[in-house]
């Protein structure tokens, strides 16, 4: 600990009581971690979108220079509230081999297969020239949010429209809910006692006795 010329001690994370130490906690969940938590979360997205042949339009992000920077289309909001959820804007058209590189690259996860799968399938009676546009419809962030426009690549017209058009709409959201626990599991971590505990002490923080950032 040390103290200020105004008489007031400081503490260091480990030198507060229980109740200060959760106060610290708290505003670090607040205010401490930033806003790029959830970068890498769009990474591993973008990557398992190329693979089942999902492309995310671009949107910009303000930079704390004021220029701007490219980012995956991906709203989200979370993660305790009726409604929270994530969508995105994109396209999608076949990807050959889409099974076999999912399962290469996640191959724990049955959820990825499955899109992939299913994509798959309903490809082939539509000699795989089937596509969708996805757009962001309504005031919330989930997947139901998405409007998603279905047709073949020349004619417009696909095999079974009215249930092709549902069945695709239904893995493009599904694609969408799996990005969003991608998410929360990621902010799970980011807000959890241990890990909060150990950016506070890598970055020094001082407290007042109560847990009030100096």
């Amino acid at each position: 600990m040390r103290t200020e010329t105004t008489s007031r001690t400081l503490y260091r994370f480990a030198e507060l009581s229980d109740a200060a130490k959760e106060a610290a906690c708290d505003w670090f969940r607040v205010d401490g971690i930033h806003d790029d938590w959830y970068e890498h979360v769009y990474e591993d997205a973008e990557r398992v979108a190329a693979l089942i042949g999902v492309s995310f339009d671009e949107k910009r992000v303000p930079l704390m220079s004021g220029s701007t920077r490219g980012a995956p289309m991906i709203w989200f909001s979370g993660f305790s509230s009726q409604g929270d959820g994530a969508c995105f804007g994109g396209a999608y058209a076949y990807a050959k081999g889409a099974p076999k590189a999912v399962r290469g690259y996640a191959p724990l996860d049955t959820e990825l297969h499955a899109i992939a799968d299913e994509l798959q399938a309903l490809q082939r009676p539509n000699f795989y020239r089937l596509e969708a546009s996805c757009v962001h419809a309504g005031h919330y962030y989930h997947s139901g949010c998405m409007s998603v426009s279905v047709g073949l690549a020349d004619s417009g017209f696909c095999d079974g429209a009215a249930d092709t058009e549902a069945a695709v709409t239904g893995l493009m959201r599904r694609f969408a809910d799996w990005i969003y626990a991608r998410l929360s599991q990621e902010y799970d971590h980011h807000t959890s006692d241990a890990t909060v505990q150990e950016n506070i002490e890598a970055n020094d923080y001082e407290f007042d006795v109560s847990g009030e950032i100096a």
